[in-house]
């Protein structure tokens, strides 16, 4: 193919990769308000499905970065939007980690003092720590069933 054809090709993936952000950005904002009534499932069936969207796109963006075409055809005041943006999601995504993590440790300290934490899933959730530990060998706990 010729470097036209390279481009040509280049610049269409970029058309189409901005045409399905703006239909995904389009769908979430339409679900949002639906989502705040909804039960809980659903609520984390769609925190999923945005989560895992952004995974998506962050490795977008990373495999972006290291890209030589865009290395060396971005200009600085480009990159440092890209950075200052970064940067605040980035200090959102920590200030809910930490506010979600030590809301869930409030309410499970509370739920065990209180005896109504469900013995089994407690147990479940040892016995999938315990599998974890023996699969990554001694040291962190896990975190999923």
């Amino acid at each position: 193919m010729s470097f036209q054809g390279n481009v040509a090709e280049f610049l269409a993936s970029l058309e189409r990769w901005v045409n399905l952000q703006k239909l995904v950005l389009e769908n979430f904002k339409e679900t949002a308000s639906k989502v705040s009534e909804s039960d809980r499932l659903d609520i984390i069936i769609h925190t999923r499905i945005a989560f895992n969207h952004m995974i998506r796109t962050l490795k977008a963006f990373d495999d972006w970065l290291q890209d030589p075409f865009i290395a060396t055809n971005i200009p600085k005041n480009v990159l440092l939007d890209v950075w200052s943006t970064t940067l605040k999601i980035f200090e959102e995504l920590l200030k809910l980690d930490i506010r979600h993590t030590s809301q869930v440790k409030s309410l499970i300290e509370e739920s065990f003092k209180k005896g109504t934490i469900n013995p089994i899933i407690a147990q479940l959730k040892d016995l999938a720590s315990s599998r974890g530990r023996e699969e990554r060998g001694p040291g962190g706990p896990s975190i999923s069933i």
